[in-house]
């Protein structure tokens, strides 16, 4: 994870890119590197509004471009400020389903000035995939991204 860390670091302190391409890459990165991760990408606030819209994302198209807080795991995170890990998503009665494929999630909130304002969601075409690593992976990705947002 330490290799993969470095990379991800190299990707969000590059001059050449804007913040978009950097997240945009960081999603390819994680797509590649963790078998698992099958749809990686991230919602962010849509302006004063109580919603997540859909930001850069490597996967498969999604109808869900915009997320009301409260409705799914990205919603229910934007709420809650914690992350969330399913590890099955059929025993999940708020899961708003993206893929008949998807089988877990992990939603992990960014935080810039103390307010949420994203979250990365990555869903996973294994049952219970995710590991205490991955989650803080992804915590500490999303405290990186804060200071370039």
């Amino acid at each position: 994870m330490s290799e993969l860390k470095k990379r991800l670091s190299s990707i969000l302190e590059s001059p050449k890119h804007n913040t978009e391409e950097k997240l945009e890459k960081v999603c390819h990165l994680l797509d590649q590197e963790i078998p698992y991760f099958n749809w990686t990408g991230f919602y962010f606030k849509n302006g004063d509004k109580d919603e997540l819209i859909l930001g850069p994302y490597v996967g498969a198209p999604t109808d869900h471009t915009i997320i009301p807080y409260g409705k799914g795991i990205c919603g229910q995170v934007a709420v809650s400020n914690e992350t969330f890990v399913v590890p099955d998503v059929h025993e999940e009665s708020n899961y708003l389903s993206c893929s008949i494929d998807t089988k877990a999630e992990i939603v992990v909130p960014i935080f810039k000035d103390g307010k949420n304002i994203g979250q990365i969601d990555i869903d996973s075409h294994t049952i219970d995939p995710f590991t205490q690593e991955d989650r803080e992976l992804l915590e500490w990705l999303c405290n990186e991204i804060a200071k370039i947002i």
